[in-house]
């Protein structure tokens, strides 16, 4: 790495008034050294630098602007830097006003900075307390991800991730889920939102971090809200149902299209198998599934799905479903106290379990893999024979 007479005269380039192209070679240096590993763990011992990286992204040159966002992009997916670049550097003072201008530039690049940051929860109560400073909150951050033509130059779909990692904290999902602010119902729309996985993931996600607080479920499953439709319907295929089975679904799940496509994303699926697990803690939440005909649309979800942790997810849910109810006292599972060796066993279970699936998927992408080199063999001997260019007659 850089000696210190280095370090110190390529930080002395690293502000406003240094000339444009001396500046430009400086921050594009910079950009590589967030590049890697080690260039990111340097820069971590460097407050200065990171400072510089975050004034410069008012530099008048878009290029200089450009390359500091990509760095500081770079080094927000480190989580050692996290703490740094919250703590040491203004970063958050000054980009989350940016962030609701309706006509910055680079404003995705902001959302996808604030999302790295707020993974864990440190500095997820950093960001959170940062925008109540600002006076933007989560209120204006959510009217602003729900109209989507407020920023015509950036589609701020990362604001999707950014609210999922914010609900892992209490007062987030307090906020998501206030009876009396409906924002719970404007996230609901875009399980399906078609142009973007980012924004779909996030609210999915956003739902399954809300769905932790059981005191909210019946709220969430009332008609006030209606959320099963909206978690079911990213699952449902086109399979043709029994008129008894149909007319059990919620009206929107009912008699579905033969072009219905289901979510293509397998994270996605999955968070929603949980969040639907979730709903199943307690006795009202399994017997509204059951009244709901839940189960059929996850019987030709299970013989659809082929990835592995998906299909694992499918089938916990599948078996709350079909099983029997709980003894008296243990309704709700989400307040059942399990013994410390029936959690080491469990735990264990879990462990062999994702081991076996990480197996599965091992060999299935072999015999994929052997599959796509037959197929090509057969393809290339079915291609006739050329005679070398200049020998044709």
């Amino acid at each position: 790495m850089l000696s210190d007479g280095e370090a110190a005269e390529l930080l002395s380039f690293l502000n406003l008034e240094t000339r444009a192209d001396l500046k430009g070679q400086a921050s594009e240096y910079v950009l590589g050294l967030t590049g890697n590993r080690d260039g990111c763990r340097y820069l971590q011992s460097k407050p200065d630098f990171l400072q510089a990286l975050v004034t410069l992204t008012s530099d008048p040159s878009i290029a200089i602007v450009k390359d500091c966002f990509h760095a500081l992009i770079n080094l927000s997916a480190d989580e050692t830097l996290h703490q740094p670049l919250v703590t040491e550097t203004v970063l958050l003072a000054k980009l989350l006003p940016k962030l609701l201008d309706p006509e910055y530039v680079f404003a995705d690049r902001i959302c996808t900075i604030l999302s790295n940051l707020s993974r864990h929860e440190r500095t997820c109560r950093d960001v959170f307390r940062a925008l109540q400073e600002q006076d933007i909150g989560l209120d204006r951050l959510v009217e602003v991800f729900c109209n989507q033509g407020f920023n015509k130059k950036a589609s701020l779909h990362y604001l999707g991730p950014l609210l999922s990692n914010l609900t892992q904290l209490p007062e987030a999902r307090l906020f998501i889920l206030d009876k009396d602010r409906c924002v719970i119902q404007r996230l609901l729309p875009y399980t399906q939102y078609e142009e973007s996985s980012t924004r779909r993931g996030g609210v999915v996600g956003t739902l399954r971090n809300c769905c932790f607080d059981h005191a909210h479920h019946e709220w969430l499953l009332s008609d006030a809200v209606d959320i099963i439709p909206y978690l079911l319907l990213p699952l449902a295929g086109p399979e043709e149902l029994s008129e008894e089975e149909n007319e059990g679904l919620p009206v929107d799940l009912q008699y579905l299209p033969e072009d219905k496509k289901r979510e293509e994303d397998p994270d996605i699926r999955k968070m929603l198998l949980e969040t639907l697990i979730l709903l199943t803690a307690t006795r009202l939440g399994r017997q509204i599934m059951k009244d709901k005909n839940v189960y059929y649309i996850m019987r030709e979800f299970d013989r659809w799905e082929k990835d592995p942790y998906v299909t694992s997810a499918c089938e916990k849910l599948v078996q709350v479903l079909i099983g029997d109810e709980p003894e008296e006292g243990m309704e709700n599972l989400m307040e059942v106290d399990i013994p410390k060796d029936v959690q080491e066993k469990l735990i264990e279970l879990d462990a062999k379990e994702q081991e076996q699936m990480e197996k599965d998927e091992q060999e299935q992408m072999e015999k994929d893999k052997q599959e796509q080199m037959e197929k090509d063999k057969q393809e290339s001997e079915k291609k006739p024979k050329q005679s070398p260019e200049g020998l044709e007659r």
